[in-house]
């Protein structure tokens, strides 16, 4: 009987293995999350090694949840702060009303399909009804204390069918700042019981743990036991490792955090740690090739603390041969809809445009990564329409985009067209797969996924071949596929299409292979004159300061616009002149439209003022280290002149030579809404030394509206000196500022 039992447990163990191995080149070895290199390696025994890491069940669940949201709540709402200090009085928390469920819609809208909530923020104040501080909603006066923000949003997924994952940073100010605070007070390890128990406040899972912790490690397991038992399924857990106060030599017990996790939250994957990692910038850039298959020295499997991987070329070859330990830990790319992570303004605060959106969502998405988007609500306890207004475009156009699947009625290997993630298709003949329509269909995007829940990554450099004029022709080449990879290219029209692997790691597995189409959308232009007085005309770049990522969103896009311009004030179409190179104009107006496959976009216009090549300073109030009076001649808004005091708010120039004006313009600086003039004086001179009165100016509303302002004179002058002087600053400021100045002739 027990020699019986042995055999069909030996049986089990073959048919387990059999499952779980891969037999490609002849080569048996079983997949893995972590695979032990050993020293008697050798290169390419690593790189077979690394051919067979793949992800978890938990991470690939969280890399088919592809664009997730985060959000971003909190005293800091209030104050805007982008960090706050500890000492915030919770009173500060202002909230009178709360509408997670137009959070919910709003992100269901965009395609999200998860949202991380920050309960605690490097602040310490706590959004959720927690037993072990005082310092967080509980001592504010929505709904009377008693109001419970993750309890509200954990409702609101749950009816619009997202998954909710939680942020609690370990860095806490409060309890740092706080004289009876727990952070580094250098307390001991010794055995603690979680969750802690509290008077009048039971616990409904009676779960428990046992850990060798000090204070602060106890308090922060105390608060996760609460996060992960009492608002639902958990399906993240993030973690970053930003200090901005650190105290006592406090350490981190992760180990016990993980183990608490695991047990808690089985189905969740953990960020900054051994599931996910960071990409390295918080301004939703992307690498070209982002491997996920890391080099370790250590197992991760017991790392108390993971350093941040920025190299750009991790998971490289070169950096395998390193590693003592190869580990699959895919990245998310994390940025935020508005200029900060927190909700400040409706007007100086920028809002990311659909464009730069989208792009960021096919470049990470596409690109073998996770797309995690921070939309922080305002102080009304929602999303502020300009950001709901983007989500919703931006999910449309996904929508547009990705739904059709133009494979859907192809001819090719079945197994990559099949929508079935469980089958795959090996390339191991002449290295590609070539796929037929019954009719011709135009495309413009191509994607690729690879079998990794059972292969791993393996492609590292493929072509796409397209057959035009009875021949094969390359249309877009790219390095690794991984997960998914979106390839982008100007759209061609064909029923053949191949695609071939010029580099691998052992023979690739495709799971998937689909077509699409995206509607390019003509741009908005811009209409720009240097020095020179050369006007160039392109796609208007969006206006957004905070971490940028220095992306040309209408290169990645593929518009390829044709910009069609007049000079005579009438509206351009498509029998105006063609854009082709910057031209010279000494003044005027132009208006130009871009166009894309006959569709035009919204007009682009900008009046010219006089040249400024010959213009020269008589007089100006003495400016401000790094506020140049150069920067009120030049349409940069990102610099401009900043006065000195309220005594000499005035710039007198010499233009050159005498010019016919008819009036001038003003443009404020945006960067803050310091020195935007509202009312002044306009004063001439016959030498640039005794000068004569012409008329006052005023301009409404510039805080709010930061707009160029045209003033135009009561009647044309003729002038070669002219004098501003500021008679009102808006807002009561004492100080002028210009970021450029046009005196006009139109």
């Amino acid at each position: 009987m027990i020699l019986k039992i042995k055999t069909i447990l030996q049986f089990i163990v073959i048919v387990l293995v059999s499952y779980s191995c891969d037999r490609t080149n002849g080569l048996e070895m079983l997949v893995s999350n972590t695979i032990v290199v050993d020293s008697t390696d050798t290169e390419d025994n690593i790189i077979k090694k690394a051919a067979h890491v793949v992800p978890t069940k938990n991470q690939y669940t969280a890399l088919k949840d592809e664009f997730i949201a985060f959000i971003h709540f909190g005293p800091n709402t209030f104050t805007k702060m982008e960090w706050g200090s500890g000492f915030e009085d919770p009173q500060i928390f202002d909230l009178k009303n709360l509408n997670t469920d137009q959070w919910c819609e709003s992100m269901k809208s965009a395609g999200m399909t998860k949202v991380i909530f920050t309960a605690k923020h490097h602040d310490g104040f706590c959004l959720w009804q927690t037993r072990y501080t005082k310092h967080g909603i509980m001592s504010s006066n929505f709904e009377n204390g008693k109001g419970d923000v993750l309890k509200n949003l954990a409702a609101s997924c749950k009816k619009y069918g997202l998954k909710l994952g939680v942020y609690l940073s370990p860095a806490d100010l409060y309890q740092i700042e706080n004289k009876d605070g727990l952070y580094g007070n250098e307390s001991k390890y010794t055995e603690r019981i979680i969750p802690r128990t509290v008077n009048n406040r039971p616990f409904k899972s009676k779960i428990s743990f046992k850990f060798m912790v000090d204070d602060y490690n106890e308090y922060f397991l105390n608060q996760l036991f609460e996060l992960l038992t009492e608002y639902g399924e958990i399906h993240e857990v993030w973690f970053d490792g930003a200090h901005p106060k650190r105290k006592g030599n406090q350490q981190y017990n992760y180990l016990a955090w993980k183990e608490l996790i695991n047990k808690l939250a089985p189905k969740a994957v953990i960020f900054g740690k051994q599931d996910i990692r960071w990409c390295g910038n918080e301004a939703g850039k992307s690498r070209d090739t982002e491997w996920n298959i890391i080099p370790y020295k250590d197992d991760p499997k017991l790392l108390n603390r993971f350093p941040d991987l920025t190299d750009e070329s991790i998971g490289s070859r070169e950096q395998l041969y390193k590693g003592k330990f190869l580990h699959y830990q895919f990245a998310e790319i994390n940025t935020s809809i508005r200029e900060g992570w927190f909700y400040r303004d409706e007007n100086k605060q920028k809002v990311r445009s659909v464009d730069d959106i989208f792009d960021m969502y096919e470049r990470s998405v596409g690109g073998n990564t996770v797309f995690l988007l921070n939309i922080p609500p305002n102080r009304k306890g929602e999303f502020s329409n300009k950001d709901v207004s983007v989500l919703k475009d931006v999910g449309k156009r996904i929508n547009e985009t990705y739904l059709k699947d133009l494979f859907s009625n192809a001819n090719g290997p079945k197994a990559v067209l099949d929508n079935n993630e469980n089958t795959n298709t090996l390339i191991n003949d002449d290295n590609s797969i070539i796929i037929n329509t019954p009719n011709f269909i135009t495309v413009n995007r191509f994607v690729i996924q690879e079998a990794i829940q059972t292969h791993g990554e393996r492609i590292e450099e493929h072509v796409l071949d397209v057959w035009l004029n009875n021949e094969w022709k390359e249309i877009c080449k790219s390095t690794n596929v991984g997960y998914k990879r979106i390839l982008r290219f100007s759209e061609v029209t064909s029923n053949k299409f191949r695609l071939r692997v010029l580099k691998s790691r052992l023979d690739p597995a495709i799971s998937k292979i689909t077509a699409h189409y995206y509607k390019p959308r003509p741009p908005q232009v811009e209409i720009t004159r240097n020095s020179d007085g050369k006007i160039n005309i392109e796609p208007k770049k969006n206006e957004f300061r905070w971490k940028t990522h220095g992306e040309n969103i209408s290169k990645n896009l593929f518009m390829n616009p044709e910009i069609r311009y007049t000079m005579d004030g009438s509206v351009p179409n498509k029998n105006s002149k063609l854009f082709k190179e910057p031209f010279y104009m000494e003044s005027g107006i132009v208006n130009a439209i871009a166009f894309v496959n006959d569709e035009g976009g919204s007009i682009g216009s900008n009046l010219f003022g006089i040249l400024k090549n010959n213009w020269k300073i008589i007089d100006v109030d003495s400016e401000l280290l790094n506020f140049d009076v150069a920067n009120a001649f030049y349409s940069n808004r990102n610099t401009y002149w900043l006065s000195k005091n309220a005594l000499k708010n005035h710039i007198s120039l010499d233009l050159g030579a005498v010019h016919e004006l008819k009036g001038f313009q003003y443009i404020p600086q945006n960067i803050d809404s310091e020195g935007m003039i509202e009312k002044g004086k306009i004063l001439l001179s016959e030498d640039g030394r005794t000068w004569k009165f012409l008329e006052e100016f005023q301009f409404g509303n510039l805080i709010n509206e930061p707009t160029k302002r045209n003033h135009y004179f009561k009647k044309t002058i003729r002038t070669r000196y002219i004098k501003l002087i500021a008679t009102v600053i808006a807002g009561d400021s004492k100080k002028a500022s210009i970021a450029e100045l046009n005196f006009l002739q139109h």
